[in-house]
């Protein structure tokens, strides 16, 4: 059956989309505000925070930037007026740095006052490596605005043992991940385990700095070894969380993580731009397409 999944998933970008929706939705909350905010709602009562992501990256016109920064900021009014627990992640081409980086301050700088406003944080998704340096020098920006303001390091570029240690600081709010983005071997570590090595070496650091640190990664073993290294120093509950993406298949593994006191949050992509993300998706975890053919098959 697997030979199966992974030829389905690798054929998905050329299918229809209404044949595709049904793979896309244990991925995609919806492509509306009103969608999401029902399952935030449902996950919320299931003990987990969560963070909201609208769908897209590298826009082609101003125009299409400014629609991305209304859709954001209903975004943040709509979390505060129902209460929800939850945080923004936003890219930072989808507010238009591949195309006018003044554009993107005056979007940037707007959507950071108004989520201190209302109190909601934010976290700067990190791009490819051409979006590095940028993408911290902004994260440095928006905390002169609102103290809430986090980013994201990747644990398979060599720099960012480097980079970690010059963004440390008590007001730090890191996310780390491995990374997604295909990148040359001098820019990127080559290998799952090298990788889960790196992601524990930037954790250790981070946790016996001064931030806080988002543990953000659907690896067991590598969260084996996270949990490990909370306990041999002994880390305060309220200095980490373990984050995942919608959808993803944890089995038991985050209620085990929730009973224990971790905080949890979960990454929540809705949005009109779905097809691509969940393409992403699929080709990474193929297992899933036998359970959604095995759901639709018995309706």
């Amino acid at each position: 059956m697997s030979w199966i999944n992974s030829s389905i998933a690798v054929l998905m970008p050329y299918v229809p989309k209404w044949f595709a929706r049904p793979f896309a939705k244990p991925y995609v909350a919806g492509e509306s505000i009103e969608s999401v905010t029902e399952i935030v709602r449902s996950i919320n009562r299931n003990g987990f925070s969560t963070t909201l992501d609208i769908l897209g990256e590298h826009i082609h016109t101003p125009s299409e930037a400014n629609k991305i920064l209304d859709q954001y900021i209903d975004l943040i009014k709509n979390i505060s007026s129902k209460n929800l627990d939850s945080t923004i992640s936003i890219k930072l081409t989808h507010l238009g740095l591949s195309l006018d980086q003044q554009l993107t301050k005056k979007n940037f700088t707007e959507l950071v006052t108004v989520a201190k406003n209302y109190n909601i944080g934010i976290t700067i998704d990190m791009e490819n490596s051409t979006y590095t340096t940028k993408t911290f020098k902004f994260f440095n920006k928006g905390l002169e605005i609102h103290e809430d303001v986090g980013t994201v390091i990747q644990a398979y570029l060599h720099r960012s043992l480097d980079d970690l240690k010059e963004l440390d600081s008590s007001k730090l709010n890191l996310r780390i991940c491995k990374g997604i983005y295909s990148e040359s071997p001098e820019i990127a570590i080559q290998g799952r385990k090298k990788i889960n090595d790196n992601f524990v070496k930037l954790a250790e650091a981070l946790l016996l700095g001064q931030g806080y640190a988002c543990l953000a990664t659907h690896d067991l073993e590598l969260i084996d070894q996270l949990e490990e290294l909370i306990n041999k120093y002994n880390i305060s509950k309220d200095r980490f969380e373990f984050q995942v993406l919608f959808g993803v298949p944890m089995g038991n593994r985050l209620e085990l993580l929730k009973d224990k006191g971790y905080k949890i949050r979960i990454y929540v992509p809705f949005g009109e731009a779905w097809f691509d993300y969940s393409i992403r998706r699929l080709k990474e975890n193929p297992k899933i397409i036998s359970y959604i053919l095995t759901n639709i098959f018995k309706k």
